[in-house]
């Protein structure tokens, strides 16, 4: 059966993607600057025979077509980027680049979607279709690119029926994956204020116009446009965490900087809310003599897995993996450049587990101690070729 020769073909492959990936993870490479990651994706596909194409600069687009005549079509995506973030783990594969690291996952994404392509390869007799094989860069950083693919024409010649991502999560053991049908993760927008008064002495505030106490009042008042304003049955949530001041203990400085983000589900409600908190800023600063710069930097939208696509693969991970093994996943307010392709395209975003708490395989995504179960690499290739050749109608 297809199911067995598969997770055959995966174990027969465990090894070479447990090194792909700790090539990838000791030499990271930050969001637009994915140069020699590119040039070792093009690499393996070289190897597997795999045409494939350059977009976005270091994207990496490959094409396999099954020897059966077919017009059906699915892409499957791996992002390539690595965050500034210094690494703290001590193990062989530890990044060889000060201040960059693997802090996300996309080096097991990587790793994992060219042992999917291996796997499809050795079985391209045995399938009727087209999959695309999406290395995607810059997933961490404005303006993503995810966007930049699509507008470079990835979801054309041919066009796919449908679209399946993965992501590495932490929470979830290794062995098992998790799944959301309908709206799953927030649009993210980037949030730059600068609040400006008056400095002077602190022990003479009549003299000045006080923008840290304008800061102060404004930072307070904007929680009312998530609270008081947003329906509560759609998420909304408001977050800064940057203000610098910068004065001294008797000095009132002339301006004070913010940095926030804002994040939601809805794309209404999401122009509305950037409306309020604007207007809701500037009134307060006018109104207390200061004046305020609100700026608010558009990122990605919310992403969405389609209903019909979601349930069908998950049943394609139940039937590979048995039904114990997949998991319920609820709305997640971080965001994701795949919500690019769902907003455009029938798209599956699901996660795959690789906690080990036995191991103190543990740590959060974006923190120096992160690192992956490997042992799910086992499972992330070879369950992604089955949902493709299923998907595919084979």
């Amino acid at each position: 059966m297809m199911k067995e020769k598969i997770q055959e073909l995966s174990q027969n492959i465990f090894n070479e993607v447990v090194a792909n990936r700790r090539h990838l993870h000791s030499h990271p490479e930050l969001s637009f600057h994915e140069t020699a990651t590119s040039v070792y994706v093009a690499t393996r596909l070289d190897e597997l025979n795999i045409p494939y194409i350059r977009m976005a600069d270091n994207g990496i687009v490959g094409l396999l077509k099954g020897t059966k005549p077919s017009e059906q079509v699915v892409a499957l995506r791996a992002d390539m980027d690595a965050l500034p973030i210094t690494e703290a783990n001590d193990v062989p594969y530890k990044s060889q680049n000060p201040g960059v690291m693997h802090a996300c996952g996309h080096d097991a994404h990587t790793a994992s979607l060219l042992g999917t392509a291996t796997i499809l390869s050795q079985l391209k007799d045995d399938f009727a279709g087209t999959i695309k094989f999406i290395f995607q860069p810059a997933e961490e950083k404005l303006p993503g690119g995810a966007s930049l693919m699509i507008k470079e024409g990835v979801l054309e010649n041919p066009k796919p029926q449908a679209v399946i991502g993965q992501h590495v999560m932490p929470l979830i053991d290794a062995g098992q994956v998790g799944f959301r049908a309908g709206k799953y993760m927030a649009s993210t927008d980037e949030i730059y204020v600068t609040v400006k008064g008056k400095g002077g002495h602190g022990a003479q505030p009549q003299q000045n116009i006080d923008p840290v106490i304008i800061t102060a009042h404004i930072l307070t008042a904007l929680q009312q446009v998530v609270s008081r304003f947003a329906d509560p049955k759609s998420p909304s949530v408001l977050s800064f965490g940057k203000v610098i001041a910068n004065g001294a203990t008797n000095v009132i400085p002339n301006e004070v900087y913010l940095e926030g983000t804002f994040r939601t589900m809805d794309e209404k409600w999401r122009d509305e809310a950037h409306r309020r908190m604007k207007k809701m800023a500037e009134g307060i600063a006018e109104s207390m003599g200061g004046s305020c710069d609100f700026n608010i930097m558009r990122g990605y939208p919310f992403l969405i897995n389609e209903e019909k696509l979601t349930a069908s693969v998950r049943g394609y991970a139940e039937d590979y993996l048995g039904k114990e093994n997949v998991l319920d996943l609820d709305i997640w307010m971080a965001a994701e450049d795949f919500a690019y392709y769902s907003q455009v395209a029938d798209s599956c975003f699901y996660r795959l587990g690789t906690r080990n708490e036995s191991r103190g395989i543990t740590s959060s995504v974006h923190t120096p101690t992160f690192d992956v179960e490997e042992s799910a690499l086992g499972i992330s290739t070879g369950l992604m070729a089955y949902m493709a050749i299923k998907q595919l109608g084979n």
